[in-house]
């Protein structure tokens, strides 16, 4: 049953998961516990956190303050908005909820929240840009709330948007809502990364490689990462207690990039319009939940 290297003792935990002593358990019913999806073996092997149902809501709590963020920024959007306004409210909001925000000052980034506007495909840093009529902003926020981290994004229009606006954020918009469909018990990360690559270069667009989804929920960045291209069947297994972003970044050119000298600003080499939306999923027993949910259906 076991190699010498994974025996279980009779008193130790069940490496089923049950919770179960080993001999109250697979044991006693003669079953060969499931060594390979349990938290011990992901964290050790993959570097992965599998989380506990009590973790688990404390990254659901923060990802109602994200949902509540973009919904709160989206009222805000309008030509002539200055995108250090936006820096300034979610820097507040967040506060006052008894969270803070996790990028200020995360490896030097030194605001609140990404505000990334037409070819800026991440990082965009809030300044003295003031949003036109037609651009297309990406807001990107998350708060750490008790200890907790949670995150999500979504691209906004700005005023009336041209179809070179409206077709680049829908595609990234579908990119997102097909890579969480494919998310449950057994699947792989790339399967994740193959359902977002072929819908969004089905549609003549391309998916950006160098950023990435991340594990997320004790720290801003996990393990596992989560490519928005790849090969069905192919990386990591996903199992229940996983949490990770799904994210993906798509833009209407070629997806080459380049970063600005504040060593932040990626943006879209050819110039062309960059869209992103995500949010922070759990692997459950019957598929996911997402626990920054919002509408991925509705009509923008």
């Amino acid at each position: 049953m076991f190699s010498r290297k994974s025996r279980v003792g009779r008193n130790d935990p069940c490496p089923c998961g049950s919770g179960k002593k080993y001999k109250q358990c697979c044991l006693r019913n003669k079953k060969t516990p499931d060594v390979k999806h349990t938290p011990d073996y992901y964290l050790r092997r993959h570097q992965v956190i599998l989380k506990t149902p009590e973790q688990v809501e404390g990254i659901r709590r923060a990802g109602v303050l994200v949902v509540d963020l973009l919904d709160r920024v989206e009222q805000m959007i309008r030509p002539g908005l200055v995108t250090d306004e936006i820096n300034a409210f979610v820097d507040e909001y967040t506060r006052s909820h008894g969270a803070i925000s996790a990028p200020l000052n995360y490896r030097g980034y030194p605001k609140s929240v990404c505000v990334s506007v037409n070819e800026v495909i991440c990082h965009g840093i809030p300044g003295e840009w003031a949003l036109k009529d037609g651009d297309i902003v990406n807001v990107d926020v998350t708060p750490i709330l008790n200890g907790y981290y949670a995150d999500g994004n979504k691209t906004f229009f700005v005023g009336t948007p041209n179809a070179d606006a409206r077709k680049i954020v829908s595609v990234a918009r579908e990119s997102l809502r097909l890579g969480m469909s494919v998310v449950k018990p057994g699947s792989t990360v790339g399967d994740i990364g193959w359902a977002i690559q072929q819908y969004a270069e089905g549609q003549g667009c391309s998916v950006v490689r160098e950023y990435v989804g991340h594990g997320v929920g004790l720290k801003f960045h996990e393990r596992p990462d989560i490519p928005h291209y790849g090969h069905p069947g192919r990386g990591l297994e996903l199992v229940p207690g996983m949490t990770f972003t799904i994210e993906p970044m798509v833009n209407l050119g070629r997806h080459s990039l380049y970063v600005l000298d504040d060593d932040w600003t990626a943006v879209t080499e050819d110039g062309s319009l960059s869209a992103q939306f995500e949010q922070t999923l759990v692997v459950t027993d019957a598929g996911y939940e997402s626990l920054t949910p919002y509408d991925l259906e509705k009509s923008m």
